[in-house]
C-alpha cells in the first residue's frame, strides 16, 4: 500500500473508518491500492463590502456567517458593480454567499428589482431556495417555479416573487415560451445566478449556452440587461468556459480561501472472485458496487453519515439494497439506515429522502449524481465513489460532499472492472495531481442550433443584427433550412415562426431525444419513475428488468409514440442487458493526416443501430439465454475520430467477409460494418519503420480490443462518459478501404468528445496502451480490453494483438513527428467544442 503525505494533518477517524473497511482481508489482498492524506487548510477572512445594507448583512449574520472568506467579498464587489464573473473554486467553498450578498442587496435596496436563479437540478434549487428563504428578508419573495411547482402556485410566482428559482428546462419550457405573461419580472430582471455550471456540459451544455442567449434577447426586449454571476467547481480556463456558456464577458474568481478539513483519499481495488471466471474465462473482479454496498455498510456500523456514489440509477437501488441487507442481520433496525437517491424518483420521494437526509435520520444513501450537486449535507464523514465518474471536477465534487465546515473526512474511491478505473487506481498520480479539465460543449452543433433558434423565433422575431450571438453564418445557415422546411418564414424584418403550437415543448435541451417514457405498474396505474427516449429501447424494452426504491419489475410492454412502459411487479433472479445491431458510415472526413500508412481522421459520420434483443444473466455472469425483439431503428448522425491502417503494416488482409470485430455504443450491441471486401487501396500509403506481424485471423480480435480500450481511457482525456461514446472496429471498412477503429460521440452533431480525442490522440493512445500492458490478466478482462457494453459478447479479443496495433499507430506518428511528412487539411479544432 502506498501513502502519499502533504503537510500536516489530523486524519486518525479516517484512518479508524479504513481500518473498518479492511478488517479481516488478508494483507496479501489488499484492495487498497494507494492512500493520500491531504492537508488542513486555514481560512483567510475579509470585511463585509460597505454597500451591503445592514439588514442584509444581519440576515446572513444570523444564519451563521460571521466574516465573509476573501474570494466571497471580491466575487460579491464584481457582480455588484455590474460584471459578469463566474466563481470557480472548490465545494463548500460559500460560492453560495457569492451571488446571495449582491442579489439580496440589490432585491433589499430597490423594491421593484428581479432575479433568476437557475440550477442543473431541482434538489439543488429547493436546498437554494431554503437557505434564502430562512434569512426571511423582508420585501425578497423568494419562491420556486419548476417541474415540481403547483398549477395554482405558477400564477403566484409570475406576479409576486422576486427570485424565482428555476432550472434550464423550465426557463425553456414555461418561461421563455411564455414571457408576455412574465413582463413584470423580466422588466427589473436585475440578476441571472446560473450555479454548478461546470455540468452544463456536451450536448445539454450546448443547448443552455444557446437558452441563455435566448433568455438575454428577451430581456433586452423588455429593457432589462441583467448581470450574470456563475458558481462552478473548479475547473480549467473558467473565464472562457463562462463566456461560451453566457455570450458575455466574465471576470474568474479562482483562489479559494475558504477553511477545508483534513481529507484522507483511499483508492481501492476490488479483488478477483477465483472462484468466478467470466466471457471467455476472464478473469472476474468483485463489482464496485458489492464493495461500496459493503464500505457502506461498514461505515454505518460506525456511525458514520456517508453518501455512497453510483453511477447508475440500478446501480443506486442495488447497492443500497445490499448494504441493508448486511446491516439488517447485524441489527434490523440498522437497515433503516440507508435508502437509495437517484432521478427518476417522484417529487415526494425525493423530497422526503431529502429530509432524512438533513436530519441525520439517514446514516447512509447510495446516490447516483443527483446529489452531487443537490442538498447541502453538513456533517458527513465519507464519501464512497463506486466508479470514476467520467471528469475529476465531478470526482472532486463528489469528494468535496465529505468533510463540510471544516472537519476531517474520508474519501474511497473504488475501482469497476473498467480500463480507465483500473488504470487510474495504479497511477494515483493522474487523478490526485492532474489539473481539472475544460468543460467541453458546441453550440454551432446544428443538431443543438437549428431547434434552438426555431424556439427564439418563436418567442420573438429574429433579425439579422442578433445572429452573431448564435453563431454568425452557421446560424444564417440554419435559419435557410428551416425557412426551407417551412418552419419559419422569412421577411424583410427577419425571421419569423409560422405555426400557432410553440417549438419548445418539442425540443428536448437534456439531448436525450424526445420526451420522457412514463414507467407504469399496469396493475395499479401507479407511475414508478420516467426513462428518457433516447435510452427507453435499450432499458425498458419488454422483458426489461426494472428497479425502483428497492423492489423489481419487469417490463410487459414499451408503446414509444405514447410514452408509456408498462410494467408488473416481479423479482426474477436474473437481469437483463440489451444487446444492438450497429451499422456506421462515413459522411464527410474533416480533417485527416498521413503517417507512413497510419492515416488519423476527424469527421462526420451515421451511426445506425437497432435494439435486437437482450441477455437474460444470473448473478454470476452466466447467460441464461438471448431473447429476441423487434423494435424500430435508430439513426445518429455525430462527430467521430478514427484511425485507419494499411495491410503491409498489419502484415496481410484478413480473410472472411469483412465483418467488424466489435463495436461498443451507448448499449451493448452487435456491430455490423459498411464493409466492402476487394475493395481497392488508397494510393498515398508508403511503409512506417516496424510493423505488427499479425496473422490475418488475429487481425479482427486484435483492432477489437484496442477499440475497447480506448473507449475506455477517453475520459482520461474529455469531459465526457464511457456512456456519452461509442465505437466500432472492423477488418476492412467500405468507406476507408482499410482496417479502422472509430470513436464516435453518442449525441446528434457530436458533443465534442471525439474532437477532444483527435486533439489528444498520442497521449490518449499512450495511456491505452499503458493500461492494456500493465493488466496482469493473460489474454484479457474487464480492467483492460473487455467491455460491459460489447454485443459481440467480448468476441474475438486479441490483447497481444491490441498493443501490437497501438505500437503501430504510435509509433508511426512519432515517426512522422520527427521527419515532418504531410498533413492533408491539417485544421484545429474546433474552439466551439473546446469550451
Amino acid at each position: 500500500m502506498l501513502e502519499h503525505m502533504s503537510g500536516l494533518t489530523d486524519t486518525r477517524r479516517a484512518r479508524r473508518l479504513l481500518r473498518r473497511a479492511t478488517a479481516g482481508i488478508p494483507e496479501r489482498r489488499n484492495p487498497i491500492t494507494h492512500v493520500a492524506d491531504l492537508p488542513a487548510r486555514a481560512p483567510r477572512f475579509d470585511s463585509w463590502p460597505a454597500w451591503a445594507p445592514s439588514t442584509v448583512v444581519e440576515a446572513v449574520r444570523t444564519s451563521g456567517v460571521e466574516r465573509p472568506w476573501r474570494h466571497q467579498t471580491e466575487a460579491a464587489n464584481l457582480a455588484w458593480n455590474g460584471q459578469d464573473v463566474v466563481i470557480a473554486t472548490g465545494t463548500a467553498s460559500g460560492k453560495s454567499l457569492c451571488y446571495q450578498l449582491p442579489v439580496l442587496s440589490k432585491l433589499v435596496s430597490d423594491r421593484k428589482a428581479t432575479a433568476l436563479y437557475l440550477a442543473p437540478t431541482k434538489a439543488l434549487g429547493a436546498d437554494q431556495l431554503r437557505s434564502v428563504s430562512s434569512l426571511d428578508l423582508e420585501g425578497v419573495r423568494p419562491a420556486a417555479y419548476d417541474g415540481d411547482t403547483p398549477m395554482p402556485e405558477r400564477d403566484w410566482v409570475r406576479e409576486h416573487a422576486r427570485w424565482v428559482f428555476s432550472n434550464p428546462d423550465m426557463l425553456h419550457r414555461g418561461v421563455l415560451s411564455a414571457h408576455p405573461r412574465w413582463a413584470r419580472f423580466f422588466r427589473r430582471l436585475s440578476y441571472v445566478v446560473v450555479d454548478e455550471c461546470h455540468s452544463f456540459r456536451g450536448v445539454f451544455g450546448s443547448h443552455v449556452a444557446l437558452l441563455l442567449r435566448r433568455l438575454r434577447r428577451v430581456a433586452r426586449h423588455y429593457g432589462a440587461d441583467p448581470v450574470f454571476v456563475l458558481a462552478s467547481a473548479t475547473t480549467a480556463r473558467p473565464a472562457e468556459f463562462a463566456e461560451r456558456l453566457t455570450g458575455k464577458n466574465c471576470s474568474a474568481v479562482t483562489e479559494d480561501t475558504s477553511p477545508r478539513g483534513a481529507r484522507t483519499v483511499a483508492l481501492w481495488e476490488p479483488p478477483l472472485l477465483e472462484e468466478l471466471a467470466g466471457e471467455n474465462g476472464a478473469p472476474v473482479r468483485r463489482s464496485a458496487g458489492a464493495e461500496a454496498a459493503r464500505i457502506l455498510a461498514e461505515f454505518v456500523i460506525e456511525g458514520a453519515r456517508t453518501l455512497a456514489f453510483v453511477r447508475s440509477r440500478r446501480g443506486a437501488e442495488l447497492t443500497a439494497l445490499q448494504a441493508k441487507r448486511i446491516l439488517s442481520e447485524v441489527d434490523p433496525m440498522l437497515g433503516e439506515q440507508v435508502a437509495a437517491y437517484r432521478a427518476g424518483f417522484l417529487p415526494e420521494e425525493r423530497r422526503a429522502l431529502e429530509r432524512a437526509l438533513l436530519s441525520g435520520s439517514l446514516l447512509g444513501a447510495a446516490t447516483t449524481n443527483a446529489l452531487e450537486l443537490g442538498v447541502d449535507i453538513a456533517g458527513l464523514d465519507a464519501v464512497v465513489l463506486a466508479g470514476y465518474p467520467g471528469t475529476l471536477a465531478s470526482f472532486w465534487q463528489q469528494s468535496g460532499r465529505a468533510g463540510r465546515a471544516g472537519a476531517e473526512a474520508l474519501v474511497v474511491f473504488v475501482a469497476r472492472d473498467d480500463p480507465l478505473d483500473t488504470y487510474l487506481v495504479h497511477h494515483p498520480s493522474a487523478l490526485l495531481d492532474r489539473p481539472v479539465e475544460t468543460a467541453v460543449l458546441d453550440p454551432a452543433n446544428p443538431y443543438v442550433l437549428a431547434p434552438q433558434l426555431a424556439c427564439a423565433a418563436a418567442e420573438l422575431p429574429l433579425t439579422a443584427s442578433e445572429l452573431p450571438g448564435f453563431g454568425g453564418e452557421a446560424a444564417r445557415q440554419v435559419l435557410d433550412s428551416l425557412v426551407g422546411d417551412k418552419l419559419l418564414r422569412r421577411r424583410a424584418s427577419g425571421w419569423y415562426w409560422t405555426s400557432r403550437d410553440r417549438p419548445q415543448h418539442e425540443v428536448d435541451i437534456r439531448g436525450s431525444g424526445g420526451e420522457q417514457i412514463a414507467v407504469v405498474e399496469a396493475e395499479t396505474s401507479r407511475m414508478l419513475g420516467t426513462v428518457d427516449s433516447g435510452s427507453a429501447c435499450g432499458t425498458v424494452h419488454p422483458g426489461a428488468v426494472y428497479l425502483h426504491q428497492g423492489s423489481s419489475y419487469v417490463v410487459d410492454e414499451l408503446d414509444l409514440e405514447t410514452g408509456l412502459a408498462l410494467v408488473h411487479a416481479e423479482d426474477p433472479e436474473w437481469s437483463t442487458s440489451a444487446r444492438e445491431v450497429v451499422d456506421i458510415e462515413v459522411l464527410d472526413t474533416g480533417t485527416k493526416h498521413h503517417h507512413n500508412g497510419v492515416t488519423t481522421c476527424l469527421g462526420e459520420v451515421a451511426v445506425r443501430s437497432r435494439v435486437v434483443g437482450y441477455l437474460r444473466r444470473l448473478p454470476s455472469g452466466e447467460v441464461l439465454d438471448h431473447v429476441a425483439l423487434d423494435l424500430p431503428e435508430q439513426e445518429l448522425r455525430t462527430r467521430a475520430v478514427w484511425y485507419t491502417i494499411s495491410d503491409h503494416l498489419l502484415a496481410g488482409r484478413p480473410g472472411g467477409n469483412g465483418m467488424s470485430a466489435s463495436d461498443d455504443g451507448p448499449q451493448g450491441n452487435i456491430s455490423r460494418s459498411r464493409a466492402t471486401p476487394g475493395r481497392s487501396e488508397p494510393d498515398h500509403q508508403s511503409r512506417a519503420p516496424g510493423g505488427a506481424g499479425l496473422n490475418p485471423a488475429r487481425i479482427p480480435g486484435a483492432l477489437h480490443a484496442a477499440e475497447h480500450a480506448a473507449i475506455g481511457l477517453l475520459p482520461l482525456f474529455a469531459t465526457c462518459d464511457r456512456w456519452d461514446i461509442g465505437g466500432v472496429s472492423t477488418a476492412l471498412h467500405a468507406d476507408t478501404g482499410e482496417a479502422t477503429v472509430f470513436v464516435h460521440d453518442g449525441h446528434p452533431g457530436g458533443a465534442g468528445f471525439a474532437d477532444r480525442g483527435f486533439a489528444a490522440l498520442v497521449p490518449w493512445l499512450a495511456a491505452t496502451r499503458e493500461a492494456i500492458v500493465s493488466c496482469e490478466c493473460p489474454a484479457g478482462c474487464p480492467s483492460c480490453v473487455q467491455s460491459p457494453k460489447c454485443g459481440n459478447g467480448n468476441e474475438p479479443l486479441d490483447k497481444a494483438g491490441a498493443v501490437a496495433v497501438l505500437d503501430i499507430v504510435l509509433g508511426a506518428m512519432d515517426h512522422d513527428a520527427t521527419h515532418d511528412h504531410g498533413v492533408v487539411q491539417a485544421a484545429e479544432v474546433p474552439t466551439a467544442s473546446t469550451g
